[in-house]
């Protein structure tokens, strides 16, 4: 299994690098990034300078999406990118919640970000693309490599994942909820003529690991806040009690009123006290170093290839250290 850290881009940028280097020494292999730009600072910049500063760490962002950037700008990024230091990129993409949202704009639709997709693949990789009507190619591509890996929760865009995406990420650790998204994603790949096993099933989630269960859990109550967001998208496109939407995905946001992006991703979030102790729990990785190797070892057996670690709480150190330490090992030795 793969290992990640997701960070968000917070000022100053070299404690973002640090912590990437950190994480490669620890055995990460992947170095993600929100990318939100009115909240946080630009990613692609600071990829730069976490490439120059490790070996092997791929990074990229969970998530970009097709409305921030033109098409041709972001794999141009990219492409650069590994230009430069040698195909370490990935494409984490997604319709857009904060960064569209808090710029007053809608998330990207679904028709749009399936175009997006392969058309920053192909640009990326030095193939000929059709941008708004008009054929582009980046001509200075050699060799590009750029996987894109979609971020999906309902039926329709799990369907998509599937029929584009090199790459499928949940952002939820739930056994049942990731067992029934992979299927979904595996057979609708297939449905498409695709081999379904050549999609890369990335799990992202919170994971502290420590004794004090209390305290782990309010330290990541703020992931079920921002998985609440596209659950109630859910339930607004499909209603509450849609058979294509599992009940234990929408229950737990009956109570929810509404949510503040300033503290989006942020431990102490004020619009996560609906989230029960159980959806903490459920999604998120707490407790010792052995409850973490147990539930790892689950989430393998259902065919996740990498899990990220969102590192958004007060033992930033602590957790990629023991992740290093115990965990990785446990899980890859």
């Amino acid at each position: 299994m793969d290992f990640g850290l997701v960070l968000q881009t917070d000022p100053p940028a070299s404690a973002v690098v640090g912590l990437m280097r950190r994480a490669e020494r620890n055995g990460f292999g992947y170095g993600w990034t929100f990318d939100s730009a009115v909240l946080w600072q630009e990613p692609f910049v600071i990829y730069s300078r976490i490439l120059e500063h490790t070996e092997n760490l791929v990074v990229g962002p969970m998530v970009t999406n097709p409305g921030t950037r033109t098409w041709e700008v972001t794999a141009s990024t990219f492409a650069t990118l590994n230009d430069m230091y040698g195909n370490r990129t990935v494409c984490g993409i997604g319709r857009g919640d904060s960064a569209m949202r808090v710029a007053g704009r809608k998330p990207n639709t679904l028709a749009r970000l399936g175009e997006a997709i392969g058309v920053i693949r192909d640009l990326a990789e030095g193939r000929e693309a059709e941008v708004d009507g008009q054929p582009l190619r980046l001509p200075w591509v050699r060799n590009g490599k750029l996987p894109v890996w979609m971020a999906a929760y309902g039926p329709k865009a799990l369907a998509l994942a599937g029929q584009k995406a090199d790459g499928f990420i949940l952002q939820l650790a739930d056994l049942y909820l990731t067992e029934w998204m992979v299927k979904s994603v595996r057979e609708s790949a297939a449905a498409a003529g695709r081999n379904p096993d050549s999609i890369t099933i990335c799990v992202a989630a919170p994971a502290y690991v420590s004794e004090d269960l209390a305290h782990a859990r309010d330290q990541c109550r703020w992931f079920g806040g921002m998985v609440g967001n596209h659950v109630a998208d859910l339930v607004s496109r499909y209603g509450e009690h849609s058979s294509m939407v599992p009940e234990e995905l929408t229950e737990y946001i009956k109570s929810r009123q509404g949510y503040d992006y300033s503290h989006h991703g942020r431990a102490g979030n004020p619009s996560t006290d609906f989230v029960p102790d159980e959806i903490v729990d459920r999604f998120c990785l707490l407790g010792p170093a052995e409850a973490h190797i147990e539930k790892l070892k689950a989430l393998r057996e259902l065919g996740v290839d990498q899990f990220a670690v969102y590192n958004m709480h007060d033992a930033k150190e602590a957790t990629i250290d023991a992740y290093g330490s115990e965990i990785i090992p446990a899980l890859n030795g």
